[in-house]
């Protein structure tokens, strides 16, 4: 029973640092456009040229 007093907070905590991360997310504009992400992949971008060397 004393474990349930350290775990519901704890597992409460957790919760709400995930939500405050995803409204972080949805804040900052990382789920924008996601057709047009799905549509770039399949774009072939062998036309450019090579990739520059790192």
């Amino acid at each position: 029973m004393t474990a349930l007093m350290f775990l519901i907070p704890a597992a409460l905590a957790l919760g709400g640092l995930g939500l405050a991360a995803f409204f972080w997310t949805v804040k900052s504009g990382q789920y924008d456009d996601p057709d047009g992400d799905a549509a770039r992949i399949l774009i072939d971008d062998d036309e450019e040229g090579p990739a520059p060397d790192q």
